[in-house]
């Protein structure tokens, strides 16, 4: 007999099960709690509960193992997959293996009650589609338990057996290619082709000959028949990158192939199918070209089907001791000799901006290895490099900007006639220009936490932390 809106949760931790129970049971949800997937397994042959919260590693059965068995015996059955190793392998095999959802620990418990009750509704109104099991090659090209990377592996994760268009939205050096290969290596169209152009990197009147390729004749120069990106990606991925950078004319020539699923060469009558997945990706702000007339609205309709955004280093510090750990070993088996980085030294490449993003670290930690004779790099060597390398501001309104508010201050100072501001100036000059940024940002957005996320550059948790710890009242629709 089936108990209406009953949650199982699975976890090796009594603490972690006691907190999901209090908190659902608050929600109204009636809770069954497990300590391993065998007793799970026992009680689920006499009953069904209506969604199930399962740990992924734990003793005995793991929660992969237990969610491929519950797909078929309970295909309907929704599943939220839980762990505190959260990686890019475990979020794909997770929704591969066809879980509902993936939530990575620590989580916050409003998020995986909410996760619950779409789990729920989803169940009643949909039913769950059952995954198709993959074998997942572990990766190791895409680092990160920041709360920002998870929901990025989460997308991979859904994405897994689609074939849809992808657009991937980063500042440069923050891994955007790596994030297309990984959409292709775990997807249906592994067995085909990754191919990538870069639209920055081709001079415009190359740029349909190198996507279309071009016939014998077709122009001068054109001594052979030469493929373009669009048949060697055949039955594969076609990654265009910065595609902001793309000429509009080229623009209007893609919009067509993705149209119509066909194209024909430079020069050349027959069509030719189109059987590529489109993964494209940029640096710009393609809503701000858009509306400078530079970038075709249709076109990014047509290519944003699903957006991800990766986050820049400076939103995912906690990654950079893992990162560091891995370039350090890339850097040995290159032949270069091991360094250790003490805790001062961490802490000051955590502290930095990283404008360069996960680039500009490995380029840092290669030339530690490369230059320096001694094993333990320390904070003056980390602080040398960094300040050595930093570039000058080169944004006007930056500059204009930081003058006003050198401005402010230095009347702030002026003030005290010669004696010095109370202790904990920094703190509150902080919290002084943060509050009114956020406020007037919300305001902006019109109360819309995603897009004022995205305009601050902030993690949108991050965000609805500040709002709650500086009491910022956000109003929706707000004028």
């Amino acid at each position: 007999m089936n108990s209406q809106d009953t949650i199982w949760i699975l976890d090796d931790v009594k603490s972690i099960r006691w907190v999901l129970e209090k908190s659902l049971n608050k929600a109204g949800l009636n809770t069954l709690t497990f300590q391993n997937g065998d007793d799970l397994l026992h009680r689920l042959a006499q009953e069904t509960p209506d969604a199930i919260i399962s740990d992924i590693r734990m003793p005995g059965i793991s929660g992969l193992d237990l969610l491929s068995t519950i797909q078929e015996t309970h295909p309907q059955l929704p599943v939220i997959i839980m762990t505190a190793h959260s990686d890019l392998d475990s979020a794909v095999s997770s929704y591969s293996r066809g879980a509902f959802e993936y939530l990575p620990k620590p989580f916050d418990i409003e998020e995986a009650v909410a996760m619950t009750q779409r789990a729920l509704a989803h169940a009643r109104e949909q039913g769950v589609e059952s995954g198709i099991e993959t074998e997942v090659e572990p990766s190791q090209e895409i680092i990160g338990e920041a709360p920002a990377m998870q929901e990025v592996f989460r997308a991979i994760g859904r994405l897994s057996q689609s074939n849809i268009s992808v657009l991937i939205n980063g500042d440069s050096g923050t891994g955007k290619e790596l994030v297309a290969r990984a959409l292709h290596d775990y997807g249906k169209r592994k067995g085909g082709s990754f191919v990538a152009i870069n639209m920055a990197a081709i001079p415009r009147e190359l740029i349909e000959s190198e996507l279309f390729g071009h016939e014998k004749g077709a122009f001068t120069g054109a001594q052979t028949r030469v493929v373009g990106r669009f048949e060697q990606a055949a039955g594969g991925t076609l990654f265009l990158d910065e595609i902001g950078d793309m000429p509009t004319d080229a623009q209007t020539r893609l919009l067509r192939v993705l149209q119509e699923g066909e194209f024909t060469t430079v020069g050349g009558r027959t069509p030719i199918k189109s059987n590529v997945r489109i993964i494209a990706a940029t640096h710009h702000d393609l809503k701000q070209l858009i509306r400078n007339g530079t970038f075709r609205e249709d076109l990014f309709y047509r290519l944003n089907v699903v957006p991800i955004r990766l986050p820049p280093l400076r939103e995912r510090t906690e990654d950079i001791p893992e990162l560091v750990r891995v370039f350090l070993a890339r850097a040995a088996e290159e032949g270069l000799s091991w360094k250790i980085i003490d805790n001062d030294a961490m802490d000051r490449l955590k502290n930095h901006s990283w404008p360069g993003n996960v680039r500009e670290l490995e380029n840092l930690i290669k030339r530690l290895a490369a230059l320096y004779s001694h094993e333990v790099i320390s904070f003056e060597d980390i602080d040398g490099e960094l300040s050595e390398a930093a570039p000058e501001p080169a944004d006007d309104d930056e500059k204009g900007l930081s003058k006003t508010v050198e401005q402010h201050l230095a009347t702030y100072f002026s003030a005290h006639a010669g004696g010095l501001p109370a202790a904990g100036l920094y703190q509150r000059v902080l919290r002084e220009v943060e509050r009114p940024l956020i406020t007037l940002t919300l305001q902006a957005t019109k109360g819309n936490q995603i897009r004022a996320a995205e305009v601050l550059g902030l993690n949108r948790n991050t965000l609805r932390k500040k709002i709650r710890e500086l009491n910022i009242p956000v109003i929706r629709g707000a004028k």
